[in-house]
């Protein structure tokens, strides 16, 4: 059935200021030398992470059937999950078939009306949804700023929870958060921190669970989320707490309870992930190493495996990046609203699979294609 004709019309024009601003977006499959994906420990085309998820389909069919308070349920969610908690440290974590679900199950169960939310001007989009579809009132703080932060809390209205949402890793600018300074202004002014751990697991701390970890925060976070489709290279993610605050959030959280189970295989190629993770943490500090290398190339501060290009102007993003893609590089323009105005770039992610020699040739086209 064709749109009415008042909603065709506006689809129409709505579709033109994209063209206009430069927004058209294409869907385009891998091709190339991977530097745009997520998939930053290579463990998503690992052969024994692919057997264990080919394997476990076979014993348990193809779909879950229902939701897990359904027939949904199965032996092996409940399984990675306990594995996971151990992974992150933390006394249990429940599993979501998306972070995007994970983060809208975080902020609209624990934050209630007369609650408030301090949200990072740069979060990721899940969590700048999660916070309007709370019944809480908002308040955006700058980028990384502590002392922002300090002084919204202390100009907070009396009464009700206050929670400090933030991501570990930025996914655009790659930069850290000062996780240890948030932790230590929300113990000052009682308020709780949700950290999103998105580009953090797999690459930080020790054992390899996350930023928190790095900074010894783990035991001063209500709750983090954290995804399972990027270091991890399988799908979903685990939101990771205490035992009561994750058993609140079966009990309450509406994706959870209103989503059909992911697809059981994937709890077997999660749990092979986390082995290879544990047991060969060279791929974490190969990745490291490598963005390190580039961003010596580049003159850029920093130290992630995401390494932001700045441009500026959504046609100039797109054409370098297509250059870059026609000299065999799989790189990506980022435009609005995935980032601000005026801030379109590259988002050039790093994964272990690369080598120097690479890092290096990259970097000379890179430069000469911004030099252009």
């Amino acid at each position: 059935m064709p749109a009415p004709e008042a909603i065709a019309r506006r689809i129409e024009r709505r579709l033109a200021e994209v063209d206009a601003q430069g927004l058209r977006r294409k869907l385009k499959p891998p091709s190339g030398i991977d530097l745009s994906s997520n998939d930053y420990l290579g463990l998503a085309r690992d052969p024994r992470v692919s057997k264990a998820m080919a394997d476990a389909a076979l014993r348990e069919g193809a779909g879950s059937t229902g939701s897990r308070l359904l027939r949904g349920e199965r032996e092996c969610f409940q399984a990675v999950e306990e594995r996971f908690a151990r992974f992150k440290g933390t006394e249990r974590s429940l599993y979501f078939s998306s972070g995007y679900l994970a983060n809208l199950a975080v902020l609209t169960t624990f934050a209630e009306q007369g609650d408030m939310i301090f949200s990072d001007s740069l979060n990721h989009a899940s969590l700048i949804d999660g916070v309007r579809l709370s019944r809480a009132s908002r308040s955006v703080f700058p980028h990384g700023d502590v002392d922002a932060l300090r002084s919204k809390l202390e100009d907070a209205p009396k009464g009700g929870a206050k929670f400090v949402v933030v991501e570990s890793i930025f996914s655009m600018d790659g930069d850290e958060a000062p996780l240890a300074a948030y932790a230590q202004v929300c113990r000052d002014k009682g308020a709780a921190l949700i950290v999103d751990e998105a580009h953090a697991v797999g690459i930080y701390g020790d054992r390899g669970s996350g930023l928190m970890e790095a900074t010894g925060i783990a035991d001063r976070v209500l709750v983090s989320t954290n995804p399972a489709g990027k270091a991890l290279g399988v799908s979903g993610a685990f939101v990771a707490g205490n035992g009561q605050t994750i058993e609140y959030l079966l009990q309450r959280a509406r994706p959870f309870i209103f989503s059909t189970a992911a697809v059981p295989a994937v709890a077997a190629a999660i749990e092979t992930a986390l082995d290879i993770v544990e047991r060969e943490p060279d791929r974490r500090t190969r990745v490291l190493a490598l963005a390190r290398r580039l961003r010596h190339r580049l003159k850029m501060p920093g130290c992630s495996q995401i390494v932001p290009i700045p441009i500026g102007e959504n046609e100039r993003a797109v054409a370098i990046a297509e250059r870059l893609q026609a000299e065999g590089f799989d790189v990506r323009a980022v435009r609005p609203p995935t980032v601000p105005v005026g801030t379109a770039r590259l988002r050039v992610s790093i994964n272990q699979g690369l080598s120097e020699a690479i890092i290096d040739q990259f970097a000379d086209s890179l430069e000469k294609a911004l030099s252009s």
